[in-house]
């Protein structure tokens, strides 16, 4: 490409006019399924645990190893994050999304061979490199594709189909982990086998999802752009046999390769300095207190209700159903409410509700079922607000670090609140007391509480907004200001 030359383009327009067509289906069943397998990855760990720690399983691991394992694949997706992140925004998103994939395929069926402590430790370290390297390279396509006017509403649900992952990795490990359809020491290594065949799927439909046209003309591939965009928009009129309106705008930019780490820092630091702590505030919030509470809720009732490895499903199963409603039914509001009082009001209220769900936990009221009910109601709407911290760092910082700045996002605040909450709660579990394990409810319930509150003071709103207006590439600077927020 030719660095430094200036150019005047109207995608971003035109992609945000289209209406909802079939193509905008394929772009979100080749792209957004990734959520699934993540929810099943997160949900065989929790559901296997007490299977992991049994001498028959195979590995004989204790809980606190357990909880280990869950924090080195949160360490992973972290690092793959950052790496595959930075590539992303250098190489295309396309490249990355079938890198990415191919790399959790490879990791995940090695899981189901594991042999030791160690080798479960390397193969979980790997798959979560590469699902942390999906959420910067899915992210960004995703939301540089989809039309302002809906992005909310397909985001949040998008991010919400992790729990059709857990439902799934739940409801299978009724019948694979009880022993009579399949050996013990063999149940729980097909749970692993069973999302690479997912995964599969999952790459067949990817590979016809094009590259981002936003991402194309900044990186001197305008033709290319321009191609792309008019087939979808061929594509699109033939679905809906509607005419299409022309784009009310254009942006001149200055095209440029791939910007380094220290402009990445001075955006976010120095340009976007509240927006960074937003975009912290919220991901440390809910990823302490989604990765604590999934990776050992087996444990939890195992240990403190007795509940069989084989049955840990029943109670995983609504759980992941109440979470991914959370999100579908709360979606629309995204968009129509805004930004800020959603992601607010359910950070705040999941925390409430969480408060007294840690206070029944220790005073010993709750059953397994009645501890399932509270959860039900606590994710009903912390999974909208969780689904939104994605959506939130991908659309407010500029164009030429946005996957990066999902990956830098999701790695710090997941580096805190999801490495730590893993080990913690498995320390805590391992005590056997009630009241320590409602201190961890009660640390989770304050992050995203103060989330929350982060959110009203500092949220920006993007309902319905291009991605160009909210935040302009840097690239674009030369001939219109930027907002400093």
């Amino acid at each position: 490409m030719t660095q430094g030359r200036t150019i005047e383009t109207d995608v971003p327009a035109r992609l945000d006019r289209l209406p909802w067509a079939r193509w905008h289906w394929t772009v979100l069943a080749g792209l957004g399924a990734v959520w699934i397998l993540d929810g099943l990855e997160v949900t065989v760990v929790g559901v296997i645990g007490p299977r992991l720690t049994d001498e028959a399983g195979g590995l004989g691991l204790t809980d606190s190893q357990v909880g280990l394992a869950a924090a080195i694949y949160v360490i992973g997706a972290c690092l793959g994050a950052l790496g595959f992140g930075h590539l992303t925004d250098r190489f295309g998103r396309k490249k990355l999304f079938l890198l990415t994939l191919a790399l959790y395929l490879v990791a995940t069926v090695a899981t189901a061979f594991s042999f030791n402590p160690y080798w479960f430790y390397a193969c979980r370290f790997l798959t979560g490199a590469g699902i942390g390297g999906e959420y910067a390279a899915i992210n960004s396509a995703i939301d540089e594709l989809i039309p302002a006017r809906v992005r909310g509403r397909v985001d949040v649900v998008i991010n919400g189909s992790f729990w059709i992952g857990t439902t799934i990795a739940a409801a299978l490990s009724i019948p694979i982990l009880n022993g009579d359809l399949i050996p013990e020491n063999l149940g729980w290594r097909a749970m692993f086998a069973l999302g690479a065949v997912l995964g599969l799927g999952i790459l067949v439909v990817r590979r016809t999802v094009p590259e981002s046209p936003r991402w194309l003309f900044i990186h001197g591939r305008e033709d290319e752009a321009e191609r792309v965009v008019r087939g979808i928009e061929e594509s699109v009129r033939a679905e809906t046999g509607r005419d299409l309106p022309e784009p009310d705008r254009r942006i001149r930019v200055r095209q440029r390769g791939a910007i380094g780490f220290g402009e990445i820092a001075h955006t976010a630091l120095k340009r976007y300095p509240r927006r960074t702590v937003l975009g912290l505030s919220l991901f440390v919030g809910q990823a302490f207190l989604y990765n604590a509470v999934y990776f050992t809720y087996a444990l939890v009732l195992a240990k403190f209700f007795g509940v069989p490895s084989g049955d840990v499903g029943y109670y995983l199963i609504p759980i992941g159903l109440g979470n991914f409603f959370g999100a579908f039914l709360l979606s629309r509001l995204f968009d129509t409410i805004g930004r800020r009082p959603m992601i607010a009001g359910s950070y705040i209220l999941s925390g409430v509700l969480l408060i007294g769900t840690g206070l029944l936990f220790q005073a010993g009221v709750l059953s397994a079922t009645t501890l399932t009910a509270c959860w039900f109601a606590v994710f009903f709407f912390a999974s909208a607000g969780a689904s939104a911290a994605y959506l939130t760092v991908s659309e407010i910082f500029p164009m030429e670090t946005r996957a990066m700045a999902i990956a830098a996002f999701y790695a710090v605040g997941t580096g805190l609140g999801g490495v730590i909450g893993p080990a913690l709660f498995g320390r805590l579990v391992e005590t056997g007391e009630l009241g320590a394990v409602a201190a961890g409810y009660f640390l989770g319930a304050g992050l995203m509480i103060a989330a929350g509150i982060v959110e009203i003071f500092l949220g920006v709103e993007a309902a319905r907004r291009s991605l160009e207006d909210i935040a302009r590439p840097l690239s674009a600077e030369d001939h219109s200001p930027a907002t400093k927020t």
